[in-house]
């Protein structure tokens, strides 16, 4: 099966009553109650004034969860590394990019505690790619498409992580499946960019048809991760400053930036965030690039230093946050997605 992925390196939904009306009366009564249970659960609170306020406990649920996230998800960071900044398009000859943000919707479920390996000694007679995983935790995050992925994998039967990844691809011969492909993933995002202040949408006519473009509004967003990218692939020391893309008591705060890095590179959008680096720093880059890959696309995550003396400390620092037993099944679905972005390897 085809993973969609290649190696280029360019930037890329009124009777009367008769002797029945008791069993109807009661089935109504039923339908009534299941429809209470269906419905959004609602609370009350009192204000100020003495008038009752009414919330949504979920609404406070994901706020509280978006308040412990970085601004942005794994998805709209590669993404935003893809856009032309005035054009706000992406190059019609990345066939790259949507395969791998489905991996990128794995990977920030896995993050998130969402999902993790299945617990069973025997899945390791088996590639990583091709371990089941399960969800632990089905409580909404508030990003859409997470939530969306999210539903599905709760509803469906256990798959592995390179199937999960292909079915929301599209990329199935089984029409009972096709139903899982997750459709319009790039417009979606940009949207969700949209408000969040990163894009603005404009309308752009290219010749027989007109287009929606999102270009850039909010230039730090992506100045901030160019920075981290060239940080992590040209810097000896590798040091994360916090901000609000990265708070600094997030968790995996590294090892999201190497899988971030990885991704963009199956996307085939790493180019962009190394366009101010000279030819040998570039090529030095996408080295460096590749051992990150070779390195934390297997579990454990690997721990040799790198041939180029860039990011001498990343092991470390990994390390001393992948030895919590209760995260070794989340970050092995991590390894497993960035074995699937170097799955093309090995057919080379």
């Amino acid at each position: 099966m085809s993973t969609g992925l290649t190696r280029r390196r360019g930037a890329g939904g009124g009777s009367g009553t008769t002797s029945e009306e008791p069993s109807n009366g009661a089935s109504r009564s039923s339908s009534a109650q299941n429809a209470r249970d269906s419905a959004p659960e609602t609370s009350y609170e009192n204000s100020e004034n003495g008038h009752k306020i009414a919330f949504d406990p979920r609404d406070i649920s994901e706020s509280a969860e978006r308040s412990k996230q970085p601004k942005l998800t794994l998805m709209e960071e590669v993404i935003l590394l893809g856009l032309k900044d005035k054009q706000g398009y992406l190059s019609f000859w990345n066939d790259n990019i949507s395969y791998a943000l489905r991996g990128c919707i794995v990977l920030e479920l896995a993050f998130r505690g969402r999902v993790s390996m299945q617990k069973d000694a025997s899945r390791r007679r088996f590639p990583l790619a091709d371990r089941t995983i399960e969800v632990i935790d089905d409580t909404l995050t508030g990003e859409v498409l997470l939530d969306e992925a999210l539903k599905m994998m709760k509803q469906s039967e256990k798959m592995s992580v390179s199937a999960w990844i292909d079915l929301m691809s599209g990329e199935t011969w089984n029409l009972m499946k096709i139903g899982y492909q997750l459709k319009q993933v790039r417009e979606r995002l940009c949207k969700g960019l949209v408000d969040k202040g990163i894009l603005r949408t404009e309308k752009r006519n290219f010749l027989l048809f007109d287009m929606a473009t999102h270009p850039v509004a909010d230039g730090g967003a992506k100045d901030e991760i160019r920075r981290r990218v060239r940080n992590v692939l040209t810097q000896r020391t590798v040091v994360l400053p916090a901000s609000q893309f990265l708070p600094e008591n997030l968790e995996f705060r590294y090892i999201r930036t190497i899988s971030m890095v990885c991704a963009a590179y199956a996307a085939n959008v790493l180019e962009n965030a190394l366009s101010t680096l000279g030819h040998e720093a570039r090529e030095r880059a996408f080295t460096q690039t590749d051992e990150l890959l070779a390195e934390y696309s297997q579990w454990p995550f690997g721990r040799k230093a790198s041939s180029t003396g860039i990011g001498a400390n990343l092991p470390q620092v990994i390390s001393e946050v992948s030895t919590g037993k209760d995260k070794e099944l989340q970050l092995e679905v991590v390894a497993a997605c960035l074995s699937v972005f170097t799955r093309l390897d090995s057919l080379l």
